[in-house]
């Protein structure tokens, strides 16, 4: 049996050093926020470090745009990290497109080492020697240059070629044991040397950001499934890179389950409502519900509990523990648990938080104070209410205006006789001095309950419509108060006149 690389990290505790290392490219999502939250919560369960860089070779995707809202979205979501872009640190720069000498350095000392060597072979003489060979053509490179005589280079650069650089792959299995996968082997001869420099001179990702990791000595390399089967290329890489001096262990990988669409069996698409971060915060996610969803996907704290808090979770992590099978995103059990840690918020925090939402709903632009002081008296009101900040205008929009707009299926679950129970409403709460919630139930419980022999469901359900348009609203009688007398009676005569019409 194969044996993994000797000098395989054994880093644990303050030594532990995890990265995040995404492009730039397209609206932050999910999967990769899992990504950042799993690397995260490792180095402070550890108490080690986590370092943020950025991976922008790719100059055609990679934006400035796409970079600032990486940066919102970890802000946003408080994941924050010790060394990297926009902190600082002893291995800067973090951005892959401010480490092209650093990176020409280390190639010097693999070709010093003998690891690269120069390959003019090109796509069409591949397949040809394949075909010669009788050798299948998905085989791609068959090592043809490895033994290239100086005259040979020559020869080609005479022709005007200019060489790309491989990594000279070891003739032997190569074997790591992953973090959540257990034992991993991949065949000698299972892939060929591969290119890690352009004959243009760039090193490519397969090159750069393991020695990225290398330098900035990464202990702990946990990323997607997806990324798997690169791991035996970066092995290879990080053998060499040991010979040469540039580093002096290999890190420890940990392949993280996919996350599924909420129907078959594909990854979650950039392109699913799903997987886009800022949809989730326009709908009214707040950080601790999405985060504590996130963690449940391919991890568990304990049987029968889904709900705990940001420091509950670091303190259980461990990334040996995480399941390897697929996780599936279901919105409704993320809006479930959202809900409950809107539930856990003080009512003065939940307020400030939709305060934002009420004005993205055109409430107000800037709140005058009488506007926040009704935002702050209504927030307990329907606290128990939402799973997500973005229901709330809906709920208590009709505060804010003047003109109440009825809901359809609101004026269709009235009873026949809405127009008497609202004039029995106006009747009632005339003479009411103190409009308390207290006064303002006894007053028309009076009138609908005993006089008129309604049930409750019955009785409340007109002046319900009338005050917010609303069949499911805040509760009735606090809602009255914060409107106040004359505004309550209005708008009780108000519906009771549009019914008469």
């Amino acid at each position: 049996m194969a044996t993994p690389h000797p000098l395989t990290t054994t880093a644990r505790g303050a030594d532990v050093r995890v990265r995040f290392c995404p492009s730039p490219t397209g609206l932050p999502h999910v999967g990769l926020v899992r990504t950042a939250l799993f690397n995260w919560a490792y180095a402070r369960h550890n108490g080690g470090k986590m370092v943020f860089r950025i991976e922008d070779t790719d100059a055609a995707r990679d934006s400035e745009e796409s970079y600032r809202q990486l940066l919102d979205a970890l802000t946003w979501l408080k994941i924050d990290w010790d060394e990297g872009v926009e902190v600082g640190g002893p291995h800067a720069p973090y951005r892959q497109s401010e480490r092209h000498d650093i990176y020409r350095e280390v190639i010097e000392k693999l070709l010093a080492s003998g690891a690269l060597y120069e390959s003019f072979s090109n796509a069409e003489e591949i397949d040809a020697r394949n075909e010669a060979n009788g050798r299948a053509k998905q085989l791609g490179y068959d090592n043809f240059d490895r033994d290239l005589t100086d005259a040979q280079k020559e020869v080609f650069r005479a022709e005007g070629r200019q060489p790309a650089l491989r990594l000279r792959v070891p003739d032997e299995d190569l074997t790591y044991v992953d973090l959540i996968r257990g034992e991993v082997t991949f065949p000698a001869g299972s892939f060929p040397d591969f290119v890690v420099v352009r004959p243009n001179g760039i090193p490519l990702y397969t090159f750069v950001n393991p020695v990225d990791d290398a330098l900035m000595g990464i202990t702990h390399v946990l990323r997607g499934e997806d990324l798997m089967p690169s791991t035996a290329r970066q092995l290879s890489l990080y053998a060499a890179l040991i010979d040469a001096g540039v580093t002096t262990f290999v890190p420890r990988f940990a392949h993280m389950p996919l996350v599924l669409g909420e129907t078959g069996n594909k990854k979650l698409s950039k392109r699913d409502p799903q997987a886009d971060l800022f949809l989730h915060r326009d709908r009214g996610f707040i950080p601790e519900g999405l985060l504590n969803y996130l963690a449940l996907l391919g991890w568990g704290i304990g049987p029968d509990r889904d709900v705990f808090s940001l420091d509950e979770f670091t303190a259980a992590f461990d990334i040996e523990n995480v399941n390897p099978n697929p996780a599936r995103f279901d919105q409704k059990k993320a809006e479930s648990i959202n809900g409950d840690h809107i539930r856990m918020l003080a009512e003065k925090d939940f307020a400030e938080r939709t305060v934002p939402y009420l004005a993205a709903a055109g409430l107000f632009d800037e709140p005058t104070r009488e506007q926040l002081v009704t935002a702050f008296r209504v927030a307990p009101l329907v606290q128990e209410r939402v799973q997500l900040l973005g229901e709330v205008p809906g709920m208590v929009g009709f505060l804010f205006t003047d003109e109440v707009s009825y809901e359809a299926d609101a004026l269709k679950g009235l009873p026949a006789n809405a127009a008497e129970v609202l004039e029995a409403c106006v009747t009632a709460l005339e003479p009411v001095d103190e409009f308390t919630p207290e006064k303002i139930q006894d007053a028309l419980a009076h009138a609908l309950v005993e006089t008129l022999e309604l049930k409750p469901r019955i009785a409340y359900g007109p002046p319900r419509v009338a005050i917010s348009g609303r069949r499911v609203s805040p509760p009735l009688f606090e809602s009255m108060e914060l409107l106040g007398k004359e505004e309550s009676l209005r708008r009780l005569r108000g519906l009771a006149e549009f019914l008469e019409r």
